[in-house]
């Protein structure tokens, strides 16, 4: 009779073959951003002589594309071509000066082969050089991270602004984003709305560090997204129906807060000498050590529910949390905010508490203009002349 497998024999071998099977996946997307790259540089470092614009004609780029796509396929469009030409523009230091010298691409991942005697892996040159030249220093926005596809890095070449681009590529890197993923947060302007509770200097530190949670308002959107709910704007809703749709897209709830937030529950029972209170969401923001309470509201703000989540996270700071975590932060999500109201309902150094608008849809580019200029005056930085990148609107 044959012995049942092992259920942990089991998983370390799944285990080995899924590890084998993203490692793999993550060779061949690093071969083709790579080859993309150096297509690149051949056009605009070899046939252009490192001039922005082709003076030897479209034509030598179309027969070019004529004789790839003949023998390597559709991929090489004159579109693409020029996709590549625009990678390389945006990313010239991609890979190292000395991979840069190379004239042509090798493999970059190691070989094996299998002789009479035993196996045998060998590493390319160009993956040595990859190695060693880009081994030395921590990696930043500009450089090669195998963890960005092709499809990520042509997502990031539709942000205009260097800045914004520099961040979603820190964000997209250190948070595991897939590229629709990625998509999605270009889509809803995250950069932009990070920016309202940011200086000159906090700017800077996003397109250097990414998103970078150190206090409160680290974490904080105006407005929150939510787009992927598929819900109307409309006054018959109540909380419970936005409560319910939440929940049931919670992953995508999650992307949108960010990255360090673990859902604890809902409507939990908060009891005060008989009286019962039930907070519509809790979270825990794991770098922060801290609970984080959301209470939807389907009006405007008044200081009643403000009120409201001060006892709510005043209860959680003294029966929840622990002298080892840090205080209780109250999220109240709302359809409009007058901030003056907020301003002085909240004391000033009781920055736990904060108002964000949510909306169920992405933002226009004039709305966005519009919101920007106020945020830019208020900080004194410029605001780019080039044309923001307009998401596509989702069909009612």
């Amino acid at each position: 009779m044959r012995k049942p497998v092992k259920a942990n024999l089991y998983t370390r071998i799944r285990a080995i073959l899924e590890s084998a099977r993203t490692a793999v996946a993550r060779s061949v997307n690093t071969t083709q951003v790579i080859a993309n790259w150096l297509v690149g540089r051949e056009i605009i470092e070899e046939e252009q002589q490192g001039k922005s614009r082709a003076e030897y004609g479209a034509s030598v780029l179309l027969e070019i594309s004529h004789k790839l796509q003949k023998e390597f396929g559709t991929g090489y469009s004159i579109d693409n071509l020029e996709l590549f030409r625009r990678f390389y523009a945006a990313y010239p230091s991609l890979i190292s000066d000395a991979l840069r010298r190379k004239s042509s691409i090798d493999v970059p991942y190691e070989i094996t082969t299998i002789s009479d005697a035993s196996p045998r892996k060998s590493k390319s040159k160009f993956a040595q050089q990859i190695s060693n030249t880009q081994g030395e220093e921590p990696w930043k926005p500009g450089i090669l991270n195998p963890n960005l596809s092709w499809t990520h890095y042509r997502t990031l070449l539709r942000v205009s602004r260097i800045e914004a681009r520099c961040f979603y590529e820190i964000e997209a890197a250190k948070n595991g984003w897939s590229a629709r993923e990625l998509e999605r947060q270009i889509n809803s302007l995250l950069f932009e709305r990070l920016l309202k509770s940011r200086d000159k200097k906090g700017v800077f530190a996003l397109a250097q560090k990414g998103l970078v949670a150190n206090k409160p308002i680290d974490i904080m959107k105006d407005p929150v997204i939510l787009e992927f709910l598929d819900l109307p704007e409309s006054n018959r809703l109540v909380e419970t129906d936005v409560e319910a749709a939440l929940l049931s897209k919670l992953k995508d709830f999650l992307l949108e807060l960010g990255s360090g937030f673990a859902y604890v529950g809902r409507q939990q029972r908060l009891s005060l000498n008989g009286d019962h209170f039930y907070p519509d969401l809790v979270f825990y923001h794991i770098k922060l050590k801290c609970y984080v309470i959301i209470d939807l509201k389907v009006h405007k703000v008044t200081h009643n529910d403000l009120g409201q989540m001060q006892m709510y996270v005043h209860y959680y700071d003294r029966e929840i949390k622990t002298k080892s975590e840090n205080p209780t932060i109250g999220l109240i999500l709302c359809t409009d905010k007058n901030d003056a109201v907020v301003k002085y309902v909240l004391d000033e150094k009781e920055r736990q508490i904060f108002a964000s608008r949510y909306q169920y849809e992405l933002p226009s580019e004039d709305d966005l203009r519009q919101e920007l200029r106020r945020e830019m005056d208020q900080l004194a930085l410029p605001l780019s002349a080039k044309p923001i990148h307009k998401p596509s609107r989702r069909s009612k």
